[in-house]
Order: structure tokens, then C-alpha cells, then sequence
């Protein structure tokens, strides 16, 4: 549904399509075309439920057409939105807010899951405390995304800094999936990963936890995915935005109450997507460090959001009383 507040900006992202984006130009009698975007991980099962059980068609109705794309990181996914490729989805808090403070139109419109980060270290790496971080190299999905900003901050804590910002702390970028062949072959040592990759890593490379989703800054809080959207959409069509969210919550319910149900659609989703079959024990055990919530924990995110200034992921000290649009959760 691509937006004439998107013409301009130029595509720069490689992303995974499961259903390509067709025209912007609506033909007479043709139905406008929304486009959900998500990523292949538990953070991400609203999206995935409600795909799976319809709920963005049934919510939105006989007028949309409604199409899906995932995402290999929030970098992707924010330069899908901006564009006007995806309409909403999840994403981290991260990417929302790096954004924000760079004058993008995005806003947060509902929460979608909080905790599943963990900091995992590879068999063989000698780390055996968050003392021993020190001249080793740690993974993130991204620079500046939500586990990258929660693990720094953790670290911060002890003294430890990365090179990016002076310290002896190596960093690298790369996807979650690629992270047990990154471990097996020693060039990485540690990696801040959602879950369940965090999980898979623990059964597949014998990796060891360091530091739990409930000891990592802002661990059961913070929200490690949100719903996004622009602000240009709600003021255009906030009927539609409504309808986003409505099909979103009705996704999180489901969750909460077929625990067991959505697991195993969430494998057959991520499995199409990654060619990666999770097994359903590494998924039990991630599950346990997830909630699954459509609130927002406005403070956490403006703590979250501080953190990221003074980390320097942020150029200036954010001011985000526009960013939160809870108005469609209520």
C-alpha cells in the first residue's frame, strides 16, 4: 500500500518476500493492498499467528488484499516502512527509535512481545563470566538493535565497553540463523540473540547462557518487539490502523490461551521461511523467556531509550512523547 509520503526514498534492503509487492497504482474495482512485515523468530509469533489464522483478513475486510514479507533485521524492515513497502508489522524497539530521532514518520502503535535475550558463549571460547567479554567478539542481528543496546548496557555495567565506542569488546553483525556456523568455525565467541536461537545454540554447538533473559538490561520489560506503522498512515486511514491492531491483539490472545497449538504452527512458519526446522524441546525452552503482550511499558522504553543516547547509538537525546500512539490498544 504504497503511500505518495514514501516517493522519494530509494529501497536498499534485501529482504526474504513470501508474497511479492505488486503495484502502487490501484486498478478500478481492485482491492488496495496492505502489506504486513515480520521476522522469523518467536519475538515475531503475533505476526505469524495472525497470518496462519487469518486475522488480518478478517479484520480488514473484502476492501484489502493482504500480503506478507519477512525480514532479516530491523535496519530492513525500517527502510521497507519508510518506502511505503510494508504498511506495519514487528520489530524491535531499536530500529523504531534510531529512526524517530533521524525524523522518520514511525510510531509505535501496540507492544508485541518482551523478554527471550540472552548473551550465549561459544564451546571452547573460555568464557565462563561477563569478566572474561573482554577482547572477545559478540554477534547482534544489527548496530543499534535491541539486543546489541541491551547487551552494552549490561556490560557498561562491568566496565566493559566495544571498540565501536573505544573499548576491546569485537563487534559483528549478522542473522541469528547463521550464528552456529559463526560459533562452530570460532570466529565469533559470544552473541546476543533472541530467542530461540539462543536455545538452539545451547543444544546444537553445547554454547553455555552467560547471562539470562532475566539478568540482561531491561530483560522481562522491555519490549523486544513492537508493532510499527507511520504516522502519515494513522492520520490517514486510522480505521485501518485500528483494524492492524485489532487483528494483532486477537493474535496475542490466541497465543496465551493455545500455547502448545502455536508452537507447532510457529515451527511450520519458520521452517517455510528459513528452511530451518526448530526443534519443539528448543522452543519449550525459549517459550519459558517470552511473553507475549500488546501493552507497552512506556518508561522502560524511554530508559531503553537513554541507554541508546549515551551508548552513542543515538546522535541526540531523544524526545519521545510522539514516538508512543497507544490510542488503537485501548
Amino acid at each position: 500500500m504504497k503511500k505518495k509520503w514514501a516517493a522519494g526514498f530509494i529501497a536498499a534492503a534485501t529482504v526474504l518476500t513470501l508474497a511479492a509487492c505488486g503495484s502502487s497504482e490501484e486498478g478500478a474495482g481492485e482491492k488496495e493492498k496492505v502489506v504486513i512485515g515480520y521476522f522469523p523468530n518467536l519475538d515475531h509469533v503475533p505476526a505469524i499467528v495472525a497470518k496462519e489464522k487469518g486475522y488480518y483478513e478478517e479484520a480488514l475486510g473484502d476492501e484489502y488484499d493482504v500480503e506478507y514479507k519477512t525480514f532479516p533485521d530491523g535496519g530492513a524492515f525500517m527502510v521497507a516502512l519508510k518506502t511505503g513497502d510494508v504498511d506495519a508489522g514487528l520489530v524491535g524497539p531499536g530500529p523504531v527509535m534510531n529512526n524517530f530521532t533521524n525524523g522518520a514518520d514511525v510510531k509505535m502503535i501496540a507492544g508485541s512481545s518482551s523478554g527471550g535475550t540472552v548473551i550465549v558463549a561459544r564451546d571452547g571460547s573460555g568464557i565462563e563470566t561477563v569478566e572474561d567479554f573482554e577482547g572477545k567478539t559478540f554477534i547482534t542481528p544489527g548496530v543499534g538493535c535491541t539486543h546489541d543496546v541491551q547487551m552494552e548496557t549490561f556490560i557498561s555495567d562491568y566496565g566493559i565497553q566495544s571498540n565501536r565506542i573505544g573499548g576491546t569488546l569485537k563487534h559483528t553483525t549478522g542473522k541469528p540463523a547463521q550464528y552456529a556456523g559463526l560459533f562452530e568455525s570460532g570466529k565469533v565467541d559470544l552473541a546476543a540473540v533472541p530467542e530461540p536461537w539462543g536455545s538452539l545454540l545451547v543444544k546444537e554447538e553445547n554454547a553455555k547462557i552467560i547471562v539470562d533473559s532475566t539478568e540482561i538490561s531491561y530483560g522481562t520489560t522491555l519490549p523486544n518487539s513492537v508493532l510499527a506503522t507511520n504516522g502519515a498512515l494513522i492520520e490517514e486511514n486510522p480505521e485501518l490502523v485500528q483494524s492492524i491492531v485489532s487483528a494483532h491483539k486477537k493474535a496475542i490472545d490466541f497465543i496465551n490461551s493455545n500455547p502448545d497449538e502455536t508452537k507447532t504452527l510457529t515451527i511450520a512458519d519458520i521452517k517455510e521461511t528459513t528452511k530451518q526446522e526448530l526443534p519443539a524441546d528448543v522452543v519449550d525452552s525459549a517459550w519459558k523467556r517470552i511473553t507475549y503482550t500488546a501493552d507497552i511499558n512506556e518508561e522502560v522504553v524511554k530508559e531503553f531509550a537513554a541507554s541508546s543516547y549515551d551508548l552513542k547509538f543515538l546522535k541526540e537525546k531523544p524526545d519521545f512523547a510522539a514516538l508512543i500512539d497507544k490510542q488503537f490498544v485501548q
